[in-house]
């Protein structure tokens, strides 16, 4: 019998343990920008802590301990765990994901033209990464959004003979 998990039991265990760190979070009375301020983190990445979609580091366990108290051990030590960076596909009708990502649709195009044309050939890192969402007036003194991507500029890079792996290179040496 093998021991890896399926995914179905991977999604609810992921599931449970979302439902009681969101119960931590309703329970504290603290927004995630609070507890941001409180950790030293992002907004969407306490966001992402508490959804189990990041990994808690362990330096940084303390300090979220410190922001919500009614954290369990437990819950701490699988929150260190890698996690299962899935989503629920019927998220795309929830109205604020949907415009996301018709935003990003939108002017990822133009938004891709301007990363090449200041970087050159290359993306944006979604590993290397930051998110926040702010709240701001703006010039008409109504309330607006500022969500922030910042993340590493990865070139591509050029696929030179030299560049093959160990193992092919182990394989040319050896003929």
């Amino acid at each position: 019998m093998s021991n890896m998990t399926s995914p179905s039991k991977m999604v609810e265990a992921k599931i449970e343990i979302t439902n009681r760190l969101m119960a931590v979070k309703r329970r504290s009375c603290k927004s995630y920008t609070q507890i941001a301020a409180e950790t030293g983190l992002t907004n969407v990445y306490v966001a992402q802590l508490l959804r189990r979609q990041a990994q808690l580091k362990p330096d940084t366990g303390p300090r979220l301990r410190a922001a919500l108290p009614e954290l369990t051990d437990d819950l701490l030590q699988e929150m260190t765990k890698p996690p299962l960076r899935s989503y629920d596909p019927n998220l795309i009708q929830e109205p604020t994901v949907y415009r996301l990502n018709e935003a990003v649709m939108h002017f990822g195009e133009s938004i891709k033209e301007i990363i090449n044309e200041e970087f050159g050939d290359g993306i944006m890192s979604a590993i290397d990464f930051y998110c926040s969402v702010d709240k701001v007036k703006g010039v008409d003194g109504k309330e607006r959004v500022v969500v922030t991507f910042d993340g590493k500029y990865l070139p591509y890079t050029e696929q030179l003979e030299h560049m093959v792996s160990r193992r092919r290179q182990n394989e040319v040496d050896q003929s």
